[in-house]
C-alpha cells in the first residue's frame, strides 16, 4: 500500500490533524494487562552506539534536510529522538502521530505495543502520517476492531536488531514472521513497495526508517 510523496515541510504542517481522529499521546506507559503486546521481540544482531555518536550522521533519504529544518531541536528532532527509546521517540515525532495512536491503544485499545517496542533493539520502519490517510475507511473500522490484524501489520515493520542505511539492503525477518525485502542505497531506498523518507534516525534502542506507504505482510 503506498502513498505518494509530498514534500516533507506541508507533512509537518498538516500532522496535527488526526486522520483517525486521534489524539497524538505520550507513549511513556502502557495502557494494561488487557493490551495485546503482540509476538516476542528477540534481539538478534545489534548497531553499538557511543555517547560520541552524531545522530545525524548515517542519515539518508530524500527528506532528511527537509525534516532537519521543520525541527531543527527539541525532543522531535533527529538529536531529541536519539535520547528516548523508540515509542517515545516517536511520540515527539510530528510525522508519526498516528503510528503512535497504533501502537499504544488508541486505535485498538486492546493492542498496546509500547512496552515492548521500549524493551529491545530493533529496526523499525515506520509509515508517516499520510500513509495511514490513504487508508480507507473500512479498513480502519477493521484495525480498530481487530487487535490480531493491528498487531500483525505493525510488528511487520519490526525487524530485530539495529540496521544501518548502509547494512539495511537486503530481505529480513521481521517479528511478525514474514520477510520485509529493502532494495535500493542512499537516497533512493525502497522496503517492499513504500519509499523511504529519511532512514538511519536513531533512538536509544533502535533505528529508525520514515517511510511513505504501510507494509501489509503477505498473505499465505
Amino acid at each position: 500500500m503506498r502513498v505518494k510523496k509530498r514534500n516533507l515541510m506541508a507533512v509537518l504542517s498538516l500532522s496535527a490533524v488526526a486522520t483517525f481522529g486521534l489524539a497524538a499521546c505520550s507513549t511513556g506507559t502502557s495502557s494494561g494487562d488487557a493490551a495485546s503486546e503482540g509476538p516476542s521481540m528477540t534481539e538478534e544482531t545489534t548497531m553499538p552506539r557511543t555517547d560520541t555518536m552524531d545522530p545525524a550522521a548515517n542519515l539518508v533519504g530524500p527528506g532528511c534536510a527537509d525534516y532537519a529544518e521543520a525541527v531543527p531541536d527539541g525532543d522531535g528532532s533527529v538529536a531529541g529522538m536519539a535520547e528516548d527509546p523508540v515509542a517515545v521517540a516517536a511520540s515527539n515525532n510530528p510525522l508519526l502521530t498516528q503510528l503512535t495512536a497504533a501502537v499504544s491503544g488508541q486505535l485498538n485499545p486492546d493492542v498496546d505495543l509500547v512496552d515492548t517496542l521500549n524493551g529491545g533493539e530493533f529496526t523499525v520502519f515506520a509509515p508517516v502520517d499520510d500513509a495511514f490517510a490513504a487508508l480507507d475507511a473500512a479498513t480502519v473500522t477493521a484495525l480498530q476492531g481487530d487487535a490480531d490484524l493491528l498487531t500483525s501489520i505493525l510488528t511487520y515493520h519490526v525487524v530485530p536488531g539495529q540496521l544501518a542505511p548502509d547494512a539495511v539492503a537486503g530481505e529480513h525477518a521481521t517479528v511478525q514472521g514474514g520477510m520485509v525485502e529493502v532494495t535500493g542505497e542512499g537516497d533512493s531506498l525502497m522496503v517492499n513497495d513504500a519509499s523511504v523518507i529519511c532512514g538511519g534516525v536513531t533512538t536509544a534502542n533502535a533505528t529508525v526508517y520514515l517511510i511513505d506507504g504501510i507494509l501489509m505482510p503477505p498473505t499465505e
